[in-house]
């Protein structure tokens, strides 16, 4: 039962404690607004949010004494701008979109990830970005096609240096595989693969990235024959049939030191 104040609903948390939601309509739309523990603050809210529906406030303009949490200003700036509700603080642009992560943090995608991350709440912890996927916590950087545990400047750069624009025509993938770096040496471009067993091994320097990457997982596997526990991530390599892998893998060769470990187990 409404309470006397518009837009604000009484509500009884699992400690039996009384707080108040606020929401309104738009479009035939219901949103939530959120829950506050005075009725005042809760109204406030909703008071702000139907002025903000009408105004021209940027959504660069989130004001400090905002009543509303700043994801629901930038959804309803979204909504009221674009004619558009996505739950989650997200802007939509002429050939992008911005995810609002906070006033100060603001990235740029594609608009091909719009769906995905108008559904997947994006999370942070120091510098690596992920999402919940299905009970598991799925780094953004896969579906951006770099690696995990990828290094900025070392395996992809972004071309203009703004570590917020993460759409794929600003991302240039240097090393797109495990254990593989490209070294530049004047006019000649090598690759050399390498792997981590107590200490850098050399596996070998190459003349290609796929020569590199096969090198790689074939180290992993002489590893594991010699009883090493490890588990090392395998590449994947596209574009190549499996008769082509089959007969790289062979040929390539890998450093003797790692062939001449003893029993890892």
């Amino acid at each position: 039962m409404k309470n006397g104040k518009e837009g604000v609903y009484p509500d009884t948390k699992k400690d039996g404690s009384l707080n108040y939601r606020a929401s309104l309509t738009k479009s035939n739309k219901h949103i939530s607004l959120g829950s506050y523990d005075s009725l005042n603050d809760a109204h406030a809210a909703y008071d702000y949010a139907k002025k903000l529906l009408s105004s021209n406030i940027s959504v660069d303009g989130y004001p400090e004494d905002c009543p509303l949490s700043f994801e629901k200003f930038v959804v309803l700036c979204n909504l009221r701008d674009n004619n558009i509700y996505i739950s989650n603080p997200i802007y939509l642009e002429k050939r992008y979109f911005s995810y609002y992560y906070s006033p100060s943090e603001v990235y740029k995608f594609d608009m091909d990830d719009l769906f995905y991350l108008s559904s997947h709440k994006l999370m942070k912890r120091g510098n690596h970005l992920f999402v919940a996927d299905y009970g598991s916590q799925v780094s953004l950087l896969d579906r951006l096609n770099i690696r995990a545990h990828a290094v900025e400047g070392r395996d992809y750069r972004l071309i203009n240096q703004d570590p917020f624009d993460l759409r794929r025509e600003n991302i240039e993938i240097i090393n797109r595989y495990f254990g593989v770096t490209k070294v530049e040496k004047k006019l000649d471009v090598i690759y050399k693969a390498s792997i981590n067993i107590n200490g850098k091994f050399i596996i070998g320097r190459f003349d290609t990235e796929i020569e590199a990457a096969i090198a790689y997982n074939k180290a992993v596997d002489e590893l594991s024959k010699k009883g090493c526990t490890k588990k090392y991530p395998q590449n994947f390599i596209e574009g190549i049939s499996a008769r082509e892998y089959a007969a790289i893998y062979s040929n390539v060769k890998i450093s003797s030191k790692i062939e001449g470990l003893k029993d890892l187990s």
